[in-house]
């Protein structure tokens, strides 16, 4: 089925009624994206249970690896049940999660609540957006792919401002509830409209070597792909220290900076504002430079980020906002490379399955990442010496990028190898 079927999308022919699935996903995003707001909450529960800077971190560690648990499994699923009720279940999930944290009397609950529940949540209506826009932009896939997850790296921007309103009127329990109440009814009305596009639909003028791409590399099995193992270790690597900073951004600037509480935050909201922006960015560089030149970019930035803040000290206000800008771009980069990577690497066909399993690179390092983050500062009384790995691991990912960061050969057809080397 081409563009001259007659069928309607929202009303408008296919070629632009397909658009408007990139608002629906982002206004999702920035619903499930709130997990990036995190540090807000973080010293209102440390006050509040008594919890040192690696406990106020495990709610959000173990959220991020629910998340990434979540999401591989969902993959398998969402031609079987649907994007509609994968989605609205997902959001219903999560919003549980918040309201039952809203309940939680000592930590272990508020893990299970917040960590366990509502990142299961996350998890399971994250890939669904992603899947559809995928599905419907075949001839701009890392675009398409890198303006639906901004919605998920600008969320802070919207809500840690209001969670920061919410904490100063309700407390850090009950803006939970709310939380928890507004999010299960947005993502539960925007769901509904949600659809994989018509068999056989292709865009009016389709990317020509989309095609090909996906009946070269179809025969390659990821998971037996060197490949696949070196975009999962760039993935951890991308991701091991952008959750690092996600994860200490406001207490960094608190303690380092010496910033208040409220300016802390609107640093954050400033933050994902460059987290946003390296999504669509990033997916632009990836089909521009391919993912290896992409991949050198993001860790080169990593590296820059490391260097300004070994070097921070009080009041150096810039040094704190340029590195910091640069982690939350970095992350917000890897989550449009690896998407976009597995879609030209790896048959597009079993996209949402492909990634899901791509996916478990974030996990790792969002569990890895935040629990470093957390040890250091507990032992060495300072979150400076947190960004020594962070500087190291980005040199390794450019290594990593260089010799692995690259397609499987397609295999050539038998005859045509005969004929060639006759």
């Amino acid at each position: 089925m081409n563009e001259t079927t007659p069928f309607k999308l929202f009303g408008l022919p296919p070629s632009r009624g397909r658009w408007l699935f990139i608002p629906l996903g982002i206004t999702i995003m920035l619903c499930l994206g709130t997990v990036y707001s995190w540090s807000i909450f973080r010293k209102p529960l440390e006050e509040l249970f008594d919890l040192n800077a690696t406990q106020s971190l495990l709610p959000f560690t173990f959220l991020l690896v629910m998340y990434a648990v979540g999401m591989p499994i969902t993959g398998f699923y969402l031609h079987r049940f649907g994007v509609r009720r994968v989605a609205t279940f997902g959001g219903a999930v999560m919003g549980i999660g918040y309201i039952l944290s809203g309940f939680a009397v000592n930590l272990p609950m508020l893990i299970l609540t917040y960590g366990v529940i509502a990142g299961a949540g996350v998890g399971i209506a994250y890939g669904v957006p992603l899947a559809v826009c995928a599905k419907w932009f075949p001839d701009r896939k890392g675009l398409a792919v890198g303006l639906t997850v901004i919605g998920f790296g600008l969320s802070p921007l919207i809500t840690a401002p209001l969670a920061t309103y919410l904490l100063s009127i309700y407390g850090v329990l009950t803006t939970f509830i709310i939380l928890g109440v507004l999010f299960t009814v947005i993502v539960a009305i925007l769901a509904t409209q949600l659809k994989w596009p018509p068999e056989g639909w292709t865009p009016p003028i389709p990317n020509a070597n989309a095609p090909e791409l996906a009946r070269a590399y179809a025969e390659t099995p990821m998971l037996r792909s060197r490949s696949f193992y070196g975009l999962w270790l760039c993935y951890v690597i991308g991701t091991f220290v952008g959750l690092s900073a996600i994860g200490i951004g406001s207490p960094v600037g608190q303690e380092i900076i010496q910033l208040e509480p409220e300016t802390a935050a609107i640093a954050v909201s400033i933050f994902a504002i460059f987290n946003g922006l390296g999504r669509p960015l990033f997916g632009w560089l990836t089909d521009r430079l391919k993912p290896k030149g992409a991949a050198f970019v993001s860790y080169i930035l990593i590296l820059i980020g490391s260097i300004l803040m070994l070097n921070a000290s009080e009041g150096q206000v810039l040094t704190y906002m340029v590195a910091f800008a640069l982690f939350w771009m970095s992350l917000g980069g890897w989550l449009a490379i690896a998407p976009t990577t597995t879609l030209t690497f790896f048959n597009p066909d079993n996209y949402a399955q492909n990634y899901g399993l791509v996916f478990t690179a974030y996990g790792t390092g969002a569990l890895l990442g935040t629990l470093v983050a957390g040890q250091i500062r507990d032992i060495f009384g300072s979150y400076t010496y947190a960004f020594y790995p962070m500087a190291g691991l980005a040199i390794v990912g450019i290594i990593i990028a260089q010799f692995m960061l690259r397609p499987a050969r397609p295999k050539v057809p038998e005859t045509l190898s005969q004929s060639e080397s006759g």
